[in-house]
């Protein structure tokens, strides 16, 4: 028994180190952003799926391309337009003439990382035929269910509403997605690094994969395994609760954020080589969280603005 015990402690503490590498790599090639990319790890590891949405040209096409290199397995690029159909996604049955039978032939989605580049260029239609596939890791076509290879990931990169030629995403979607991200500008210093520096895309030509898919499921389960204390849930639900009351927003956090909530909490605590969730681990996630999950009333601000104000009024444990 002891020598399985200490096996599986090799095996969790290399794929630590395997991450740790990961990490180190993104950061490489995304300067000055290491916030950000934790938080992209810790949706990842959470078992969620990634939202960035920025402008075009920050970056946010390269960091999913880094992230889904590094962290191995078999990884696919969709790019989204409004000419975009489902079966382009999920995958057709084509009919077999030989044996009288129908073939599945599976699309992109089949894949461990799956970067849907621009998603909300594409029509509402075609969106949605992401929503099974993020929500239950399969795809039903024809009468069949398709399991997804786990791990399962989805990195969606999204340009500003106001920009033409996109559409907004339905509520349901926006849902799917446990994290959003922005990457915003880069400081001075990372800008003429990048003027200096060999070109992103030869960085991104020279990655090499740094973990594999079971080093993923292995520490997605240490994870979920980390010592979450009484006073800590009920920070979670002091949060959650606040946004249920708060006089600017139509609606609060459902139970299934909630529940999103102590994983990515719990997840960015393995990020920072911890066996227990802090306080700090709910409050750093929170924003990315909440803040596209939730809408105001009309002349009542933004979300995010709403979401900083309930940080700043919910006692910290």
């Amino acid at each position: 028994m002891s020598d399985a015990i200490g096996r599986a402690e090799e095996i969790r503490s290399g794929s630590r180190r395997r991450l740790g590498e990961a990490i180190a790599a993104v950061n490489r090639v995304i300067l000055g952003k290491s916030e950000q990319i934790d938080l992209a790890f810790s949706a990842l590891l959470a078992g969620g799926h990634l939202l960035i949405e920025d402008l075009p040209g920050v970056g946010k096409t390269t960091l999913a391309h880094a992230i889904a290199i590094v962290t191995g397995g078999r990884w696919q690029r969709i790019q989204f337009t409004n000419d975009l159909l489902p079966a382009d996604i999920l995958g057709v049955s084509v009919w077999r003439r030989n044996d009288e039978t129908f073939e599945f032939r599976p699309g992109p989605i089949f894949a461990n990382v799956v970067l849907a580049d621009e998603i909300n260029r594409a029509t509402p239609r075609t969106q949605s035929a992401l929503l099974e596939a993020m929500a239950e890791q399969q795809v039903s076509l024809d009468g069949h269910t398709h399991p997804l290879p786990p791990p399962f990931f989805v990195i969606a990169t999204q340009n500003p509403l106001d920009l033409v030629g996109t559409y907004p995403l339905p509520d349901s979607q926006l849902d799917r997605f446990l994290l959003r991200i922005s990457l915003g500008y880069p400081a001075p210093e990372q800008e003429r690094a990048l003027l200096v520096e060999p070109d992103r895309k030869t960085l991104l030509a020279g990655l090499d994969r740094a973990m594999s898919p079971d080093d993923l499921l292995a520490l997605a389960e240490s994870a979920d395994a980390l010592h979450v204390s009484e006073p800590v849930l009920d920070y979670i639900q002091m949060l959650v609760q606040a946004t249920r009351t708060h006089a600017a927003l139509r609606a609060g956090l459902s139970p299934r954020a909630s529940l999103a909530m102590l994983k990515a909490a719990r997840a960015h605590a393995l990020l920072q080589d911890r066996e227990f969730v802090l306080p700090d681990d709910v409050k750093r996630i929170f924003a990315p969280l909440a803040a596209h999950r939730l809408q105001c009333h009309p002349n009542s601000g933004e979300p995010e603005h709403v979401v900083e104000e309930i940080l700043g009024e919910t006692p910290v444990p």
